[in-house]
């Protein structure tokens, strides 16, 4: 099982990276047979058509305004290209300007809250882009040459920029917009966070394509090809997924469940410690908590599934699996747990120590963290899904009771068949009447 920084950067690289390596490979001249040079000419147009449906079907703002950037910036190259080395040619500034509003756009659309297409504060932010050709033309105005020669000039002397048609300006918006994209993915595990990283990538080398004969228009749309993927898995996340610890959500429980044979086991943990946690610290410090429990209860549950349905239990499945086969896992988890070094610096921010190598500061105070689990199996009397949750919440609470830290099995008690009430009926008689 992939955990850590192999984890994060397989899903940094899925899909954005290989859809950014496939228009490398395919979209620059003579890259494709002549059989597919009419549907590649089609192909920014589907992007655009797709991706603003799906953006408003999904009320991503953030995805809709980021292809009308990358659609915008493709027509101005288009209509004011960049020729000549004059700084004050309307194309030069034109691909300047763009340049660099381009990743500040799409920065800004990722830092700020997404909101529907039909709320007061989307509709602003669709204003503002829709007003930025306009700023731009103002821009070009002969009376604000030098305004616009700003974007030409090289603040940064000892920076190198014989490679690159961009100005330092630019460079500079690439650059951060970058970086703290990977860092936003790296925080929040955010596919249109990676996918903005790689949409990026592909805006950068429609920038540098014009010079070898490639299209820009083709990476610009790679580059919304990426955002429309990333949205569609950003939304199967968000639907399968815990929003707060980033596990199997409670459609996928769901799903699960419903394809459970007649032998299957479920357990369910509780973290001993977090109500006590929260009502003395808040519920950010148990939220906190959580988070940081459930990738180490996945990672040791290597047997079953782990699920956050609500609330703070997390549930196991084990599937053609009896309770006593699924002990020695459910032991591994108690004890990995239980080993988790948790620390609480200030108010509300809980830090883990999980190399053992770093030092408390004097004010931070540690968090011991145990959980209890209970655990229950069909059986021949009751193979009824009902009836074996309830087993295993009962197990839950008596392993609670008993002190926490430990895993207790419940028996799963036969269903009672119900009798017939007394006052359902009687049979009559055919001369009674």
């Amino acid at each position: 099982m992939l955990t850590g920084l192999p984890k994060t950067l397989s899903a940094l690289l899925m899909p954005g990276g290989l859809i950014l390596l496939a228009a490398v490979g395919y979209l620059r001249p003579q890259g494709l047979p002549v059989w597919l040079e009419q549907p590649v000419a089609a192909f920014p147009y589907f992007v655009l058509a797709f991706g603003l449906v799906f953006g408003w079907y999904f009320s991503s703002v953030r995805v809709i305004l980021s292809l009308l950037v990358l659609s915008s910036a493709d027509r101005a190259l288009i209509a004011f290209p960049a020729a000549g080395p004059d700084p004050h040619a309307l194309g030069r500034i034109i691909f300047a300007a763009t340049a660099v509003l381009l990743p500040l756009n799409l920065l800004a659309f990722s830092i700020l809250k997404e909101e529907g297409t039909t709320t007061m504060r989307g509709g602003i932010r669709i204003l503002a882009v829709l007003i930025q050709p306009f700023l731009l033309l103002w821009l070009c105005a002969p009376e604000r040459r030098d305004l616009a020669a700003a974007l030409e000039m090289p603040y940064l002397p000892w920076l190198p920029t014989a490679w690159t048609p961009l100005p330092q300006a630019a460079l500079v918006a690439f650059a951060v917009a970058g970086l703290l994209h990977l860092v936003r993915f790296t925080l929040r595990r955010d596919p249109l966070d990676a996918g903005a990283a790689w949409a990026l990538g592909a805006a950068f080398l429609a920038y540098h394509g014009a010079r070898f004969g490639w299209r820009p228009t083709n990476f610009f749309a790679a580059a919304g090809l990426i955002l429309f993927v990333a949205l569609i898995q950003s939304c199967y996340q968000r639907t399968y997924r815990d929003d707060l610890t980033g596990i199997a959500g409670r459609v996928a429980y769901q799903e699960a469940t419903s394809q459970l044979g007649k032998r299957f086991a479920v357990a369910v943990l509780s973290i001993d410690q977090l109500k006590a946690y929260g009502n003395a610290h808040g519920k950010a410090v148990a939220e906190q908590i959580l988070k940081s429990a459930a990738p180490k209860v996945q990672a040791a549950c290597q047997r079953g599934h782990v699920f956050r349905v609500s609330g703070e239990e997390l549930t196991m499945l084990f599937s053609d699996q009896t309770a006593l086969d699924a002990l020695v896992a459910l032991d591994n988890v108690r004890k990995t747990v239980g080993q988790m070094s948790l620390f609480l610096r200030g108010r509300d921010r809980v830090w883990e120590d999980s190399r053992g190598t770093s030092r408390p500061g004097g004010r931070d105070r540690e968090l011991p963290v145990t959980v209890s689990i209970g655990v229950a199996d069909s059986s021949p009397d009751s193979e009824s899904f009902g009836a074996v949750i309830k087993s295993a919440y009962r197990a839950l609470y008596e392993a609670k009771a008993a002190g926490g830290n430990v895993v207790k099995r419940g028996i799963v008690s036969p269903e009672p068949l119900r009798r017939a009430q007394s006052t359902a009926g009687r049979i009559i008689p055919s001369g009674e009447y």
